[in-house]
Parts: C-alpha cells; structure tokens; sequence
C-alpha cells in the first residue's frame, strides 16, 4: 500500500510538476525526561510515518520540530498521547504557508528585472538564476574589488561560484563565508546575497572592515548547494541535500554537512541514503564538498572559516563529532559569546552558542570539524532565524533584519581574526 502511494505521489510530481504538502504539519515535541526523549528518538526510525526532522532530538531543554505528513498524522499523534508527550502545532498547514512565499516571491518578480544590485530586491527570495545574474552585476559594477572563481561543478554541472572580495595582494590570508549548503534553509542564501552588496558598500566607509579588507580577502560562495537550491524551487521546497544518485537506492542525494572527512561515518550521521543525514559513501564524495575542500587545500591561508545554516538561533564552534575540547575552546567560546552580543544589540535577537557536541548534537562529518582540522582556527557554524515559529519558511520581511544582525556577528568574528594573525 506504502509504496503504491509513494509511486502515486511520484507520478504525481512528475505530471504537476511541485511536490505539494498539503495537511502536512509541524510539531513541536518537548520531553519531559530522558524516557520521554529515547521515544521520540525512535520516531526517526519509523521510516513509514516519512517524517522531517527540522529540529532533531538533542536535550530536555530543546524541543523537536518535525514535519508530519498528512496520512501519518493520526498515526504520529495517537503513538505520543499514548505515551503521554506533550506537543503542539507549530505549522497547522505547511502547503498555506508556502503558498504564501511563492505569491510574495511572484509579486515582487512582476517588478523589472534589476539593471544593477542598486535596485536588487534584498527584500525577497530569490531563484538561483537571479542570484547568478547579481553575483555578474556585482562583478562588472565592482572589478577592481570582486571576482568570480568556479572552483568547480555541481553534480548537475552548475557552476560552484565563489565571489572573492580583494584589494590586491597574492594570497593574502583569507576569510570564507558560505550560505545554502543545506539547500532549504532559504534565509541563508539571501543573506549572503546581502553580505556580498554590503561589502562593497562598507568598504571605504567603514573603518574596520576597511582595514580587514586591506590586509585580508574574503570568500563567499553564497550557492554552496546549487542543485539542491534548484531543486526547492523547482520541485521540492523542503529538499535539503546533494542532488546525486546513489546506487541501489531510489533515495537521492547526500547531506553535504555529513560528508567531510571529519570524524566521517561516526555516530550524528546516517548511513542509510534516504536519511536526511545521509553522509555518502565515503568522505568527499560530493563535488559540492569536494571543490571547497580542494580549493582550501590549494589556497593554504585561511584563517577564518565561517558556514551559515538555519534555524535555531545558534552560533556553533567545533567540535561535533567528539566530546574533546578544541585547544582553542576558551579564545572561540568567548569570541562567539561576542559576536553573539554584537548580534543582539541590534533587534535583540537571541543567540545560544557553544561547541556544537554540547549545543546541539553528536554530527560527524561537519564542515567546521574539517576545517578546524585543517588548521584554520577561527572555525565557525551559524543557525540564523528562528527558533520555530515559521522554520526553514521564514517570511521574506525578515530577510534583511537577519542578515544585518548576522553582519555584526560576522564582523565580530573577521575583525578578531584580523587583530590575531597566527
């Protein structure tokens, strides 16, 4: 019965185009206790119910969101009554609530395409095709500060375009910035979008990231998922992985996060290829991973490494996949508890921080366990907004408030790393 539903649903996708979600809700579990917590653990396993985790199982303190499909519903709710663990209904439909991105992404589509990211629409999301054209026009308006590096090709074969922000110098010590890896967290690749306009903007005008930028370059790969970005919007708005095949599965894709050789294969990632944690077949098997990693490699002079996810409101240093401290746990702790102040001074949003083992969870295969790893101390994760109430679908007016204080946060942590050569 499951799996002619599931060929139903995929023939439907393919006649209609968009998958749709439609009666699908997100709940919030809170656990009264460590049994509590084990039983909604084991929910993941359940691979019948097909549910999302967009808040997976950590500790007592932190509730789990997960994404209940319609015909799992019933089921899901009865198994927690029974059990007696508290939920609640987050998103009581999850299909209204994307109906209403895509008619706000349309509006503002209607208006002229940009002639120049003056008149860009910082405001809303935007398709990878638009973000191509932004990252070009910056490029042209800007060529004595910002180049365009492919470092490589999706597996789809997109470019993997990395903007590079320099006022001259041969491999001058580098800052790396990217967004979007997990292709639905849609915030972060707006975000970078803003990043990339406000540095070109600031500098000359802001003292500090001036002299940060005459010293050092920075990277940003604002599209760090490209097939997977496509993907959200062509077909599936809560697809979060590669777009890679993988034999002898009808499953598709690989958790790019999982997937560096970083404690790979360990506890915190799955090695089943329809987990939404699946880390691959082996350590930089996506070229999406595999480009960053080649290119750090060969440039040899990062010093700052910094991935923007969503959500949760979390700003993150390694380690994820031991409990042994960093060396530098005590200079990155209070770093972050800076940048962290910096970032609520401005809309009072709040931050949690912390190694990631001890915030959120046991991940292996991260891209900062990697980086750090490789060197580059000033090793960081960030979880932009917010902590639930929209999720991976925040609305497009809090676009901009969450890049700007995300900005803060991130010159905090760039005018560190400029101030502390090592």
């Amino acid at each position: 019965m499951m799996r002619g539903l599931l060929a139903l649903a995929a023939l439907f996708v393919a006649v209609f185009g968009k998958e749709t979600f439609e009666g699908h809700q997100v709940l919030r579990i809170v656990a009264k206790d460590d049994v509590q917590l084990s039983l909604i653990k084991n929910l993941e396993d359940m691979v019948e119910f097909e549910l999302d985790f967009w808040r997976e199982v950590t500790d007592l303190a932190t509730p789990v969101d997960v994404r209940v499909p319609f015909h799992s519903l019933q089921s899901v709710k009865i198994y927690l009554e029974t059990q007696d663990i508290e939920y609640s209904i987050m998103i009581e439909d999850l299909q209204m609530m994307l109906d209403t991105e895509q008619m706000e992404m349309t509006s503002a589509a209607r208006v002229a395409m940009p002639r120049n990211t003056d008149s860009f629409d910082y405001q809303n999301y935007h398709t990878i095709s638009e973000i191509y054209n932004f990252q070009d026009m910056l490029v042209a308006e800007n060529p004595n500060m910002v180049s365009k590096m492919v470092i490589g090709q999706s597996y789809e074969g997109r470019p993997l375009n990395v903007l590079k922000f320099s006022t001259g110098g041969t491999n001058r010590p580098a800052i790396w910035i990217d967004t979007g890896i997990h292709s639905r967290e849609w915030v972060t690749q707006a975000s970078g979008t803003w990043f990339a306009k406000k540095i070109v903007t600031d500098y000359g005008r802001d003292p500090v990231l001036t002299a940060i930028l005459n010293k050092m370059d920075i990277f940003l790969e604002i599209v760090t998922n490209p097939d997977g970005f496509a993907y959200t919007h062509s077909r599936n708005r809560m697809w979060r992985k590669t777009r890679k095949p993988n034999p002898g599965s009808n499953c598709v894709g690989v958790d790019p996060n999982r997937n560096w050789d970083a404690g790979f294969g360990g506890a915190g990632a799955s090695g089943n290829p329809c987990s939404e944690t699946y880390r691959g077949p082996r350590a930089h098997s996506e070229p999406e991973v595999k480009s960053i990693v080649d290119f750090v490699k060969s440039h040899g002079n990062f010093k700052a490494f910094v991935s923007i996810h969503a959500y949760s409101q979390m700003l993150l240093y390694p380690y994820g996949y031991t409990r042994t401290p960093v060396k530098d746990q005590t200079e990155l702790h209070n770093l972050a508890k800076k940048a962290i102040t910096d970032l609520a001074s401005l809309y009072g949003t709040r931050y949690r921080y912390g190694s990631i083992i001890n915030t959120i969870y046991q991940a292996s295969g991260g891209t900062i366990d990697w980086t750090y790893n490789q060197g580059i101390k000033y090793s960081y994760t960030f979880e932009l907004r917010d902590t639930g109430r929209y999720g991976f679908i925040l609305p497009a007016n809090q676009i901009v408030p969450t890049a700007q204080e995300t900005w803060l946060a991130l010159m905090a942590i760039m005018n560190h790393t400029y101030q502390n050569p090592y």
